[in-house]
């Protein structure tokens, strides 16, 4: 039986910890994504106490941070409520949900600015630490890191292929031999039915039945829904909810560009564009913008009123869309039903994963579209999806030739191969493109 999950955010808290120039960290992320497990997990291994407030559940606590911030006032306060004694070299403290505490928000720049050393880690969700208009956000005074789904790479290590995941997450693609695709490409069919939330990983790792995993993605749905009755201005519930559940019917069109008529006939943007950004906030969907070009710098030609929109979760899209577990899991189904959407999403929820910002590219004098495009290192990589093995590169000629581009390359269920000015890359593997590009540039 496994009892906890193996995560990579784990050697960035402790980087985080050993940095000489270490400010409150706040961890944000996803609702059920696994950010107060991963800190208590923290906090048992490198420190003799942990001072954990739930603001969420220990509604008291938020009066703790009602009047002066003075530090010692508030560590003080913190020792006393939860009975642990706060030191600054052997004590954690936690302040957990801390979008439901505005005043604690204020104060982490106090922490940073009175007490650097002490160890002070704040959890939240995007939405509640953004949309306080009552509490001074303490820009530059904390170190900030995102807690995502886990990851192909990290979903790999969890079931016991943690080779296969190290030589990914490393870039090296070009080393694992065709023998392991079969096994990486079975992998990768249950991943994307399971998806990466934690509770749902574990219990597939414990043998849970995929009827089992489903009815654990639906009660994930079901809490953002209730998330969006309890947060959520009236005046804008409704919409957010059309806009949710449009999104499968959105990525099953063959031109996956988001369109506010699926949502409702004749629905314009300035009807659901609030909802859309409350959406953002709350950290569930990813908006890839329409590139006019693909120039450096990359976010310069994005079109923010011009994009496709993914889930923030590939499991919570199947299960959003009433995808049969089984057309994910038998044979090659799954890289031939939903017309691509499941394999866009995938390669998305990696790229956003490692930090990258996509955009896409459509050729308005024409039918070429490049699925997503990044940067790093000033140049411009385009990526263009195929759902099957599929070698034609019509697109990504097109893309490279109107913007002098060097590289690009085609994500498919195919082996490695790198030709130049186009490299096949594994479904598989896209998780490791960041380090695969580091290593080879």
């Amino acid at each position: 039986m496994i009892q906890a999950l193996t995560r990579t955010i784990a050697q960035d808290l402790d980087h985080w910890n050993n940095s000489p120039h270490r400010k409150p960290l706040l961890l944000r992320g996803a609702r059920q994504t696994g950010k107060t497990w991963i800190v208590n997990a923290f906090g048992a291994s490198h420190f003799t106490h942990v001072a954990r407030i739930d603001f969420m559940r220990d509604v008291d606590a938020r009066a703790l941070f009602d009047g002066n911030l003075t530090v010692d006032t508030l560590l003080r306060s913190i020792e006393i409520y939860t009975g642990v004694p706060v030191h600054p070299e052997s004590t954690l403290v936690f302040l957990d949900e801390i979008q439901e505490c505005p005043r604690a928000i204020t104060a982490l720049k106090y922490f940073c600015e009175d007490a650097p050393n002490y160890h002070v880690i704040a959890t939240g969700s995007y939405m509640g630490v953004s949309r306080h208009e009552d509490a001074s956000f303490p820009v530059g005074k904390v170190d900030m890191l995102t807690l995502h789904p886990l990851t192909f790479t990290e979903f790999l290590a969890n079931a016991g292929q943690s080779a296969l995941a190290d030589l990914i997450r490393e870039g090296d693609i070009a080393s694992i031999p065709a023998a392991f695709s079969p096994r990486l490409a079975d992998l990768l069919k249950t991943y994307m039915m399971v998806g990466g939330m934690p509770e749902v990983v574990l219990a597939h790792l414990n043998g849970a039945s995929a009827h089992e995993t489903r009815a654990q993605q639906l009660a994930i749905l079901d809490s953002y829904d209730l998330d969006f009755s309890k947060h959520a201005p009236t005046r804008l519930l409704e919409r957010i909810r059309l806009v949710w559940r449009s999104l499968p019917a959105q990525l099953a069109k063959e031109n996956r560009r988001f369109v506010y008529g699926v949502v409702r006939p004749g629905a314009r943007a300035r009807d659901f564009e609030e909802s859309l950004m409350w959406l953002d906030d709350y950290g569930i969907i990813t908006r890839v913008p329409c590139a006019s070009a693909l120039r450096t710098p990359l976010s310069s030609y994005a079109d923010p009123a011009v994009f496709k929109l993914f889930v923030s979760d590939i499991g919570l899209l199947g299960a959003l869309a009433d995808l049969d577990p089984a057309i994910v899991l038998n044979g090659s189904a799954i890289f031939t039903e939903f017309k691509g959407a499941l394999t866009e999403q995938l390669v998305c929820q990696q790229l956003v994963a490692q930090q990258y910002s996509p955009c896409y590219w459509a050729n308005p004098q024409g039918h070429a579209e490049v699925d997503f495009a990044v940067e790093q290192y000033g140049k411009i990589y385009p990526i263009e999806v195929k759902a099957t093995v599929n070698l034609r590169a019509k697109s990504l000629h097109v893309a490279c030739d109107r913007f002098h581009l060097d590289h690009a390359f085609r994500m498919a269920m195919t082996d490695y191969r790198d030709e130049g000015w186009i490299a096949n890359f594994p479904l598989w593997a896209s998780i490791g493109l960041r380090a695969y590009l580091k290593q080879t540039d």
